[in-house]
């Protein structure tokens, strides 16, 4: 099968072909989740909670994202592989940019950064050095101080209108993705038809383009999980299974349902 890229997937958001994302921060899963037909790979700061041990992915550094990136990358061929840019390192532009470059050497084909219409000009940057960006809007784990905790976003009028007018800029900017974690379905697919970008949803629906998972959520690893989350691992006969799963779920859109689902 082709590489995927942005344009495979900017295709099958047109021909409304939902796609499927997981988050994998090694070469022997990346392996697996290629097999499985999943599209693309987010190399997650969620590392820091899942493989580190923190609280949050507060901790995680530049070098932790390239290492982990450059392990996905020897263990797959297919996938677009995403890279998170770390909490503290793209807080101006010239910094954005040398960290992106860095995780692009690692592996990356793409790099996630956290905020709304504050990170345009680091996204025209990007584009300017040859870097693909995929947004992220609604709950950002990076900025969990500020939003008071873990909380489900634009549930107010107010609220919802500045992420679509956020989610606008960051397209107009030149985001090729965006993820919308934690929002109302009814929010995310306002955005989804509003952008021409494909727009991944956690905790977001199923009417938005794709989905994103953490692997170790999953597959029922992680000991307490999010509302948002399905355990693949449940009925299958091996992680192989569970991940094949989920990528037919996600494409014949019977994942994530209602009870996945916030209003």
């Amino acid at each position: 099968m082709s590489k995927v890229n942005i344009l495979s997937l900017l295709a099958k958001k047109q021909s409304q072909q939902k796609f499927a994302v997981v988050t994998c921060y090694d070469a022997s899963f990346a392996k697996l989740v290629e097999n499985a037909g999943i599209d693309a790979i987010l190399v997650g700061d969620s590392l820091g909670m899942v493989l580190q041990g923190h609280d949050s992915t507060l901790p995680v550094t530049i070098a932790d994202m390239a290492y982990h990136t450059a392990c996905v990358s020897r263990g797959c061929n297919r996938p677009l592989i995403i890279s998170d840019m770390p909490f503290g390192s793209y807080n101006t532009t010239t910094q954005c940019l040398d960290n992106a470059t860095t995780l692009m050497r690692a592996g990356a084909q793409m790099v996630k950064l956290e905020g709304g219409d504050w990170l345009c000009e680091s996204i025209r940057q990007l584009n300017h050095a040859g870097i693909p960006v995929c947004g992220h809007l609604g709950l950002t784990p990076q900025s969990v101080n500020v939003l008071g905790g873990y909380r489900i976003q634009g549930r107010d009028d107010n609220q919802a209108q500045a992420i679509l007018k956020d989610a606008l800029a960051l397209e107009a900017a030149g985001a090729a993705l965006l993820v919308l974690e934690c929002v109302p379905r009814k929010l995310a697919a306002e955005i989804s038809h509003a952008l021409k970008i494909p727009v991944i949803g956690i905790g977001a629906g199923n009417e938005t383009d794709a989905q994103v998972l953490v692997l170790h959520d999953l597959l029922g690893v992680t000991e307490k999980t999010a509302r948002f989350v399905r355990n693949f691992a449940e009925g299958s006969s091996s992680i192989a299974d569970a991940l094949g799963r989920y990528n037919d779920a996600v494409a014949d859109a019977s994942f994530p349902a209602d009870e996945h689902s916030f209003d």
